[in-house]
């Protein structure tokens, strides 16, 4: 249990389902678009928020038991992202994100890390999740870098497809990895579904997204649903249930007498 809560600390910093009703018809299905400078637009756009908290509920599902977890999460933009967990009344960890790494603490078994995003990455089966990429995957837009030349674009019932059309390289550390990527977005470019096949090892990571809410500059989905598979595997769902733009303290300092985790 003690690396899921680990993954907790930094997974859901990254921190699922209800779909949200479309506004406008779609054209037609698997209709290939040959250029959209609107839609390309829209899924690059960056963030417009200064800060944020979001109250989750969190349940995972990995083959071992995990009560259902309530998360605060707190962002500020480009800056760090800060997580508390509580299972039913009792503080059970802590974690943090900037772009420097992450660092978090659990206290069913008094462990701690320290690290990079090597930790993050491996728990995702990834090799390109760094701090910028980490807070768009949690607000629900594009979290992997999208070439217009590189993927082909369709209209289909639910809005539009993006699928790659060569295998999309990543290098970390010397480590090159090759995915297939797919992802779906509605109407009105709200992401819905990222899925990622690493070529060589078969793992996936598919994320959904559902039920947009309109918060101030931009909009937050309220429920996301995270799926690692690999020699096993495991899920997460979350379902925010409030948004604040109010700002927070974030004390962060591991107890004494805990053991570090060692990344490998």
């Amino acid at each position: 249990m003690k690396k899921y809560i680990l993954a907790l600390l930094t997974f859901i910093l990254v921190i699922s389902c209800k779909t949200k009703t479309a506004v406008n018809a779609p054209i037609s299905s698997n209709t290939p678009v040959s250029s959209n400078t609107e839609f390309f637009d829209k899924i690059k756009m960056k963030p417009d928020f200064q800060q944020v908290k979001i109250n989750s509920r969190v349940n995972v599902e990995t083959g071992s038991y995990i009560p259902t977890l309530d998360a605060t999460i707190y962002l500020e933009n480009g800056q760090k992202i800060w997580m508390n967990l509580v299972a039913v009344i009792l503080n059970v960890g802590r974690g943090m994100a900037t772009p420097e790494g992450i660092r978090g603490y659990e206290k069913w078994n008094k462990t701690y890390i320290e690290s990079d995003f090597t930790y993050l990455n491996n728990l995702l089966n990834v090799n390109f999740i760094d701090y910028n990429s980490l807070q768009n995957l949690l607000l629900g837009r594009t979290f992997i870098p999208v070439n217009e030349k590189d993927f082909v674009l369709t209209r289909n019932a639910q809005g539009y497809n993006l699928s790659s059309t060569k295998n999309m390289k990543f290098e970390n550390k010397g480590k090159i990895s090759e995915y297939a990527v797919s992802l779906d977005y509605s109407v009105d470019f709200d992401l819905l579904k990222v899925i990622l096949n690493e070529i060589k090892t078969g793992d996936q990571l598919e994320i959904s997204y559902a039920d947009y809410e309109n918060f101030e500059n931009m909009k937050m989905p309220k429920y996301v649903k995270i799926i690692i598979k690999g020699t096993k595997t495991s899920q997460i769902f979350m379902e925010n249930t409030k948004f604040d733009s109010s700002r927070m303290d974030t004390p962060y300092s591991v107890p004494n007498n805990y053991t570090k985790t060692e990344i490998r």
